[in-house]
């Protein structure tokens, strides 16, 4: 599956952006999908996952309460909408998709991988 990401960019802290990753090639509703970031000098950490269904949900406690994660098996899409930012959020964020649970974060490893998009937050 290919995973194009967007809606990056420069936010002050406060305020709000949201990412969409968009998924062709093969059936989106096979896989898990989750969001990770990497902030320079700092190695790539998980943020956010969904499961197939959307029903199974999981969040980082460092985004729990401010970011959601939703997904529509119709258009192909897994949006991350991310509130009340942070300047400790500036990383690049990555879609990924897999066919483990969506909280194996380990296994999307072992899948695909979007391009990443830049969140450049201000204080």
């Amino acid at each position: 599956v290919q995973l194009q990401a967007s809606g990056g960019g420069l936010v002050q802290a406060g305020g709000s952006l949201r990412l969409s990753c968009a998924a062709s090639g093969r059936t989106f509703s096979d896989y898990a999908m989750g969001w990770f970031r990497q902030a320079p000098g700092k190695e790539r950490e998980f943020v956010a996952a969904i499961s197939w269904s959307g029903i199974g949900i999981y969040y980082a406690d460092s985004v729990k309460g401010r970011f959601t994660i939703s997904r529509d098996n119709y258009k192909n899409t897994v949006t991350l909408q991310m509130n009340s930012l942070k300047p400790e959020d500036t990383a690049v964020y990555y879609c990924a998709a897999s066919t483990s649970p969506a909280n194996q974060y380990s296994e999307y490893d072992r899948g695909f991988w979007g391009q990443g998009t830049q969140v450049t937050v201000s204080s």
